[in-house]
């Protein structure tokens, strides 16, 4: 090796070394040589697609990727003694993106420009044109299809002694041939073509974080400007907040149990944190509760997906095909997806009392799916039992009052107000369901501090549901009130009961008033007949 060689090589090397950082030119320590890592300026949106074939199982076929980052090219090379005078370096090419004979014309490339530069150092040279030309020589635009170069159809050969020819149709002449020629220094550092696409998402995560943690961002929380290293982005918008202000963030809505709320904080905006982002953030104990509720969630939105019922099993469980029965894996329990109770075939599932008294309201409130749902769990004999059901209690509610004593259901047809439970046979009044003595029932009628004094006759509306008026109300506007002989009934408003009691007490002196204190005859006044 000559001094002058030895010299230039030296020069070369240390000028690599201050040109570019330690990620992208290493030097070796044993032997003159290094290896230089290349990275690509690839364009605004570029895509990449893998298109392969569908016996690969490859999930992600067919679909495109915006990237900002490719893996590098890796140059490895070695200095012989008489380089650069004589002889240009011994390298390797190695890339996991570019096919064997795409890597191939690079290697011929650069094998013309050591021809154009023999005597001089070439490496800075040839990390210029990897670096700045690749793309443009290979004809790579967007979208960019990832290949995986089989080595079956290929063979090795020596590197062959450069032409003109070769630089301008290097890239795609050899592809023409059933059988390609490869250079042994083009290396594909790839397993497979699903390996090789994972990857390239993977560096280009990796790389664009790298990016991040360099720069300074404001916080759209706290509006506080801190290092990237400090912040964290959501992948799809970009959208830039510090990690203390998601860190709190994210264990409110974990706490609440929103799971599936973690979006970005900005109003409108549909991007959604990752499980690796959240678990970068919280505590050890509330991701475990974040990922046991996110998967319930997810659990919960599968038709076919069920949990065991019971207590101490509640694995998820997978229906069978055309039926409503699932057979847990974990204790072997065979249940209805319906009921959560016991397989029972195609009987339908039973039903509890209370759920019975709740199925008719909530029948009638389902829409179309729930009240299929319902009509496939219970059958429609049930349902139609419980809305029968349902019409008999609201008819006895509207048409009957309960005996005071015993509770019956007694409906009156006509008759004055003093009624007789034929269940347990006690007398009570009609109108305030009072009990009434055995020997002078209708005393409550005649006496004057009674609230249904000369009301004997007197007939209201039943009261709605749940309500039991006074006779006041009951004789407000809105009810109506009769007057007669059972022979006679009819209807009149309240005005008319108020003079019917003004008239009788015409007819009977002894009574003048509520207030008077004096009592009314033994027998009942006969009421008057209300003119129709």
């Amino acid at each position: 090796m000559s001094s002058e060689d030895l010299e230039a090589q030296e020069d070369e090397l240390l000028a690599l070394a201050s040109i570019y950082d330690g990620d992208e030119f290493r030097r070796a320590e044993c032997i003159q040589g290094g290896e230089t890592r290349i990275f690509l300026d690839l364009p605004q949106n570029f895509k990449i697609i893998v298109n392969s074939d569908p016996a690969d199982g490859l999930r992600n076929n067919g679909k495109q990727y915006v990237i900002c980052f490719l893996p590098p090219l890796v140059l490895n090379f070695e200095l012989p003694p008489d380089y650069p005078s004589n002889s240009p370096p011994a390298f390797t090419l190695s890339g996991k993106w570019l096919t064997p004979t795409q890597l191939t014309a690079l290697c011929k490339q650069l094998d013309i420009l050591w021809e154009e530069h023999r005597g001089s150092v070439i490496l800075f040279a040839w990390i210029q044109f990897l670096k700045e030309e690749t793309l443009r020589y290979l004809n790579i635009t967007s979208p960019f299809e990832l290949k995986f170069g089989s080595q079956e159809n290929t063979k090795r050969t020596a590197p062959a002694p450069p032409t003109r020819e070769l630089c301008l149709g290097g890239a795609t002449d050899s592809e023409k041939g059933q059988e390609e020629s490869v250079d042994e220094r083009a290396v594909q550092d790839v397993e497979s073509l699903s390996s090789l696409f994972q990857e390239v998402l993977d560096f280009d995560q990796d790389h664009q974080k790298k990016c991040f943690n360099k720069k300074a961002y404001p916080c759209n929380i706290c509006f506080c400007i801190k290092l990237g290293t400090e912040c964290m982005y959501f992948l799809n918008c970009k959208h830039v907040y510090c990690r203390v202000c998601l860190k709190d963030y994210f264990e409110i809505q974990i706490k609440d149990g929103q799971v599936r709320c973690l979006n970005c904080p900005e109003p409108k905006c549909p991007s959604v944190a990752t499980p690796g982002q959240v678990k970068e953030l919280v505590q050890a104990e509330l991701f475990a509760r974040y990922d046991r509720l996110l998967l319930q969630s997810s659990l919960d939105l599968m038709g076919d997906v069920v949990t065991c019922p019971r207590p101490s099993c509640q694995l998820p469980v997978i229906e069978e095909p055309d039926s409503k029965m699932g057979i847990c894996t974990g204790c072997s329990y065979a249940f209805c997806s319906l009921c959560r109770l016991a397989y029972h075939g195609i009987s339908p599932c039973r039903i509890t009392p209370e759920k019975l008294m709740q199925l008719p309201e909530e029948y009638q409130q389902a829409d179309e799916a729930g009240k299929k749902l319902l009509e496939q769990k219970y059958g429609m004999n049930v349902i139609q039992m419980a809305l029968e059901e349902m019409k008999s209690k609201t008819w006895l509610k509207k048409n009957s009052k309960c005996c005071p004593n015993c509770g019956t259901r007694i409906e009156k047809f006509g008759g004055c107000n003093k009624m007789t439970c034929t269940n347990c046979m006690r007398y009570f009044c009609w109108i305030c369901l009072n009990s009434l003595s055995r020997a002078s029932p209708y005393k409550h009628f005649s006496d004057p501090a009674s609230p249904c004094f000369n009301l004997a006759w007197a007939v209201v509306a039943t009261p709605s549901p749940g309500h039991s008026p006074s006779v006041e109300e009951d004789l407000r506007p809105g009810y109506v009130a009769e007057l007669g002989p059972p022979s006679g009934l009819a209807w009149v408003p309240r005005e008319s009961v108020l003079q019917a009691r003004a008239l009788a007490t015409c007819l009977h002196p002894s009574v003048h008033s509520r207030r008077s204190g004096r009592a009314l005859p033994a027998s009942p006044p006969q009421p008057l007949r209300a003119n129709h």
